[in-house]
């Protein structure tokens, strides 16, 4: 049976598929002290962070979707236990970076009404949980779309013009790292979830689709003078826990990773890789620092290592039964695993604070070529 014939078929056997419409995820970190491997870079100016959920900290606080992550137990392990709008107990790989780099030790929403100028100048995300490449995706959801995020970039551009000049702006963006994480949504819940789509697109021609909207975005954002720019692959989606309970002959008894998901994934990263590497290479004689992250390598070896890095559970999140709950799923009246540290998965889609952090180690080295 086809990948997206089996799809088909266990989406209309489970029910709970709609759910996933909205929710998408990712990867990231765990705070240990990261402090004293912190390199102060006065390199980098700022932290610039477009995508989806595994890099929004709160923007969809401010808008209207039911797609939040503002209430506990979200957040049980952040500073003073505050649920940020993080879709995890903690922090995210982009706040690691931002602290590995001296700037701070969060990376505030963009939405923020309240953020300082300071603030503002040393980075911000743009980034909105359910967002995707393919424009549809946010739509499911009622997110941020990712050329929407690029107009709050360019309003933000204008914001720091108005506040400190036109040439200091100009120098902050250009030694600013710029940060994209997604995809999630738009292969597990657009292609694979709905049928539109599969209707249209093969699922390489769909990858191809995302690679044009990928492109077209690295163009949008050099005209802003981005020119330190790292996007992240996908992780093995096959191994998502929802993604286990929607594809298993028994959700509860057989929990192993469906291999053939993962392997789409990565032909994605695959493709991506190619484009960057391509894009870099037209651009590196005008000082371009285009980089791919790979998540998928760090978080596999998670899985099927686990016991290495000290984790008990792989296959279920933290939140309640950790096989369906995400999102207002997971929610104050939830069951929550007493030590999410032991745990891959802090809800049926998204990492644990501990995850995105050794991931964060994973791809430090390549915040040190691009920081260079």
């Amino acid at each position: 049976m086809s990948v997206s014939a089996r799809m088909k078929s266990n989406v209309c056997r489970h029910s709970l598929s709609l759910f996933l419409l909205f929710l998408s995820a990712f990867f990231f970190p765990r705070a240990e002290a990261l402090t004293k491997q912190r390199g102060l870079n006065l390199s980098v100016s700022a932290v610039l962070v477009f995508g989806d959920s595994t890099v929004d900290p709160g923007n969809n606080n401010y808008i209207q979707t039911p797609f939040r992550s503002n209430f506990p137990p979200y957040g049980r392990d952040f500073e003073n236990q505050e649920p940020t709008g993080r879709f995890t107990d903690g922090r995210l790989a982009t706040d690691f970076i931002a602290s590995y780099v001296g700037l701070k030790e969060y990376v505030p929403p963009y939405l923020d009404p309240t953020l300082s100028l300071e603030e503002l100048m040393t980075g911000v995300s743009f980034a909105s949980a359910g967002s995707g490449f393919d424009p549809l995706t946010p739509r499911i959801s009622n997110t941020i779309e990712i050329p929407k995020q690029v107009e709050y970039f360019k309003e933000y551009r204008k914001r720091l013009e108005l506040a400190i000049g036109k040439e200091r702006t100009d120098n902050l963006i250009k030694k600013a790292i710029f940060v994209i994480s997604a995809g999630t949504n738009d292969l597990v819940v657009n292609y694979f979830t709905l049928p539109v789509r599969r209707k249209s697109y093969t699922i390489s021609g769909y990858q191809h689709f995302l690679m044009q909207q990928v492109e077209q975005l690295i163009q949008n954002l050099w005209d802003q003078g981005a020119r330190r720019i790292a996007f992240v692959g996908l992780p093995p989606i096959g191994c998502l826990p929802v993604v286990i309970t929607l594809n298993s002959d028994n959700a509860f008894l057989q929990r192993g990773c469906i291999e053939e998901l993962s392997l789409v994934a990565k032909d994605y990263n695959s493709k991506l890789q190619n484009k960057l590497k391509a894009i870099q290479k037209n651009l590196a004689h005008l000082g371009s620092k285009i980089f791919y992250i790979d998540i998928y390598g760090p978080v596999t070896n998670m899985i099927r290592g686990y016991d290495k890095f000290g984790f008990e559970e792989v296959t279920n999140g933290c939140c309640g039964s950790g096989i369906v709950e995400a999102s207002f799923l997971c929610n104050p009246n939830s069951y929550v695993c007493p030590d999410a540290s032991k745990y891959v998965f802090w809800d049926s889609i998204h990492p644990t604070e501990k995850t995105y952090y050794i991931v964060f180690k994973a791809l430090r080295h390549v915040v040190d070529m691009i920081s260079n």
